[in-house]
């Protein structure tokens, strides 16, 4: 559950420019995680997020470039764990996961930083990735055909 959780964390600081851990801690209830500001505390220290300054003045919180190996191997593990099958259509990848598991799954891909990946989309158990071309696409379903359960 907190590889889970910490997923989300990384992937919601993306997403939205959080200033504060109340509301951090908001936007997971939102997501459906039950936790409490001391538990957002700790998992901004454990995920070593940092408050930058952006372009609006505003301070937000961000990840550290590259990924902290033991949360890497948490992301190994939620891909090996969640995929179903893969299929490419013309430049896009899609993974079937596991019900609910699309989210966290997204999440850990985008987090690879993948060369010839231009974006990605999660739904409920479907992720769509989009990437520079048709061999981008072949070369990304060959690299992730290890983690279909």
């Amino acid at each position: 559950m907190k590889l889970n959780r910490h997923a989300k964390i990384l992937e919601l600081i993306k997403v939205y420019p959080i200033t504060t851990q109340e509301e951090l801690l908001e936007k997971l209830r939102e997501e459906g995680y039950s936790v409490t500001q001391s538990t957002v505390s700790r998992d901004i220290n454990t995920l070593r997020l940092q408050k930058t300054h952006h372009i609006d003045g505003k301070q937000r919180y961000t990840a550290p470039v590259g990924i902290q190996p033991d949360i890497k191997n948490g992301f190994n593990g939620i891909l090996s764990g969640s995929i179903i099958s893969l299929e490419v259509a013309m430049n896009l990848v899609v993974v079937k996961t596991f019900s609910g598991m699309a989210s966290a799954a997204c999440a850990a891909i985008d987090s690879m930083s993948l060369q010839n990946v231009v974006g990605s989309l999660a739904g409920d158990d479907t992720i769509f990735i989009a990437c520079k071309d048709e061999a981008a696409a072949f070369s990304l379903k060959e690299a992730f055909k290890d983690y279909i359960v």
